[in-house]
């Protein structure tokens, strides 16, 4: 069949970066396609289940609660954390991934918050300190709290977008595809290959609530044209045999079980067609997979889980109950923590881990992922969030419910009665009572004067120098056996799939790469199937916030450049 033009650009992906792309698209008199193999009801794609955080770099915030930041400290900490180490021989991996990581910190060092503002976004005067780090100046984390949350978490990031694409629709500069399917990219060759549109299957109607897996039943095909293609399609981490695939040596072998962070559609599919249309992929084994896991007592999509938020009290054991050394520990170096796990020789048969608690340290400190596990900031609800945040008694509603239904849960008014809960949970009971009685006195001992030799002991008291911890995130050091900080409490912990960092590589355009560093006319990628930017601009980790910030920048800047070129 003949293409039809339909647009002066298609997005594939109607999650953030597409929408973004859009937005920028549509305010410039453009003609948008927006297609995606979900239906309306999916309209901002993973996004929209996320906590919504952001990285902003010496923020009004900030400075309100006394952080001192800026750009240099920001950018040391990126460096720190990224590693890049593939800048070597020609068109080298990490080329342009440096290059939009420093885009990138200046940018939220910048314009980020004015623009988000301006775009309906609205942060909380709070803010977090999420991946604290290796516990080095020049390593891995964040040396300042950096994370914003936006009332409405994710759905109040997206929404903005939503709704001007919908009035964009509304007025004929914009046309949604939904149940769209796309199977590869049209080209032609003159003088160097060029992208001109789209050709795959429409799948059947689907009423599926949002995230609920939906059908994939064909009842038609169809090619569309346009002078250019952005690619917004998301990761992997739905698709369990394409994070096996690229999962790398460097983190051990994958868990045989494995729990999932994101809904079914993020599949990874469009990755493989648009490298057949010849963009080069690239570091595609760094991936971004949480240690905190729990299954969900209410779940939408197969194998859905939450990841824990822990502040920095509770005790990590790992399978066989042992403390797990720094640094991993709760809330610190997630990648760190995921390669002792899988590395560690009597280790890798085992996929799950141990968190121990006081009742006193979940009120205080567990938060849960997701935006439909904190409804007082997803509803914009402000004195529902200081009743149920800073007001009230007892843990958070949400983080209750998976204490009292979550199947990863014990609680015991002993250590005796934990331990046999936590041995009840597991095929074979791998745990000894006396062993981790021991550590845990040992730990409790360092609690006893205002410092101590205890480096977890001593990050929570670093924490609560900072007001914002003290006040609503950090617990005041106690014992764990102290009986009047009781129950006990033990979660279960599983790997939990989420991020890939790796992906298309692109220039500071968001233009897709061939193999010779050459933009392929007419294609872009943006968002997480662009590692959120230049293939890679987390290189080995994450800074945290830092996913919806891609998303908003990398397809940003698509938007912007592909206005001017059509």
């Amino acid at each position: 069949m003949d293409a039809d033009r339909v647009a002066d650009v298609i997005i594939v992906g109607a999650g953030l970066a597409g929408l973004v792309a859009a937005h920028e698209l549509t305010s410039r008199g453009k003609t948008v396609a927006v297609l995606d193999q979900e239906n309306a009801a999916n309209l901002g794609g993973q996004a929209f289940w996320s906590l919504g955080g952001l990285f902003l770099v010496d923020s009004p915030e900030q400075r309100r609660l006394g952080v001192r930041d800026s750009l240099e400290l920001a950018w040391s900490d990126w460096q720190g954390s990224a590693q890049f180490d593939r800048l070597a021989g020609p068109q080298p991996a990490d080329e342009w991934a440096v290059r939009w990581a420093r885009a990138y910190v200046e940018f939220a060092a910048g314009e980020k918050r004015s623009w988000l503002r301006d775009n309906g976004i609205k942060l909380l005067p709070t803010v977090g300190w999420a991946e604290r780090g290796d516990l080095r100046a020049e390593g891995h984390g964040n040396s300042v709290p950096r994370f914003h949350l936006p009332w409405g978490t994710g759905p109040g990031v997206v929404g903005p977008f939503v709704d001007h694409a919908r009035a964009a629709a509304r007025e004929g500069r914009l046309r949604f595809y939904h149940r769209h399917q796309v199977d590869a990219l049209l080209t032609e060759d003159g003088g160097g290959r060029t992208v001109t549109g789209v050709r795959g299957r429409v799948l059947a109607a689907d009423e599926s609530p949002r995230g609920v897996s939906s059908n994939r039943d064909q009842v038609g095909e169809f090619e569309l044209s346009a002078p250019a293609v952005i690619v917004t399609s998301g990761g992997l981490g739905g698709n369990h045999e394409l994070v096996r695939r690229h999962w790398p040596a460097r983190l051990g072998s994958p868990p045989a079980q494995l729990v999932t962070g994101v809904p079914a559609h993020v599949d990874g599919r469009m990755l493989d067609i648009v490298a057949a249309a010849g963009a080069r992929l690239v570091n595609q084994d760094r991936m971004w997979h949480y240690t905190e896991g729990v299954q969900n007592w209410d779940p939408i999509w197969p194998g859905h889980a939450i990841r824990i938020l822990p502040g920095p009290s509770s005790l990590w054991f790992d399978a066989l109950g042992r403390r797990l050394p720094a640094p991993c520990l709760p809330g610190y170096d997630t990648l760190s923590t995921l390669r002792h796990l899988r590395t560690t020789p009597d280790l890798a048969g085992h996929d799950h881990s141990w968190f121990i608690l006081t009742q006193r340290i979940l009120e205080k400190e567990f938060a849960l992922s997701g935006s439909e596990q904190n409804p007082d900031i997803t509803d914009g609800d402000l004195k529902s969030f200081l009743r149920e945040r800073l007001l009230s008694k007892g843990a958070p509603g949400p983080v209750q419910a998976f204490l009292d239904r979550g199947a990863d849960f014990v609680a015991a008014s002993s250590l005796n009665e934990l331990v046999e809960a936590m041995n009840a949970l597991t095929p074979q009971p791998l745990l000894e009572v006396e062993a981790i009685r021991r550590q845990i006195e040992a730990r409790d001992r360092q609690v006893d004067n205002a410092y101590a030799k205890d480096v977890q002991v001593i990050g929570i008291r670093n924490a609560r120098r900072f007001i914002g911890e003290r006040l609503g995130r950090t617990a005041a050091p106690h014992k764990i056996l102290d009986p009047a900080a009781g129950p006990l409490i033990a979660v279960r912990l599983h790997i939990l799939t989420r991020k890939s960092l790796g992906g298309i590589q692109t220039n500071l355009q968001s233009q897709a790469l061939d193999a010779a560093g050459q933009p392929i006319p007419g294609l872009y990628a943006a968002g997480e199937v662009a590692g959120f930017g230049g293939g890679g601009v987390h290189g080995y980790n994450a800074l945290e916030g830092t996913f919806l910030g891609g998303c908003i920048f990398s397809g940003r800047a698509a938007g912007r450049h592909a206005a001017g070129q059509v």
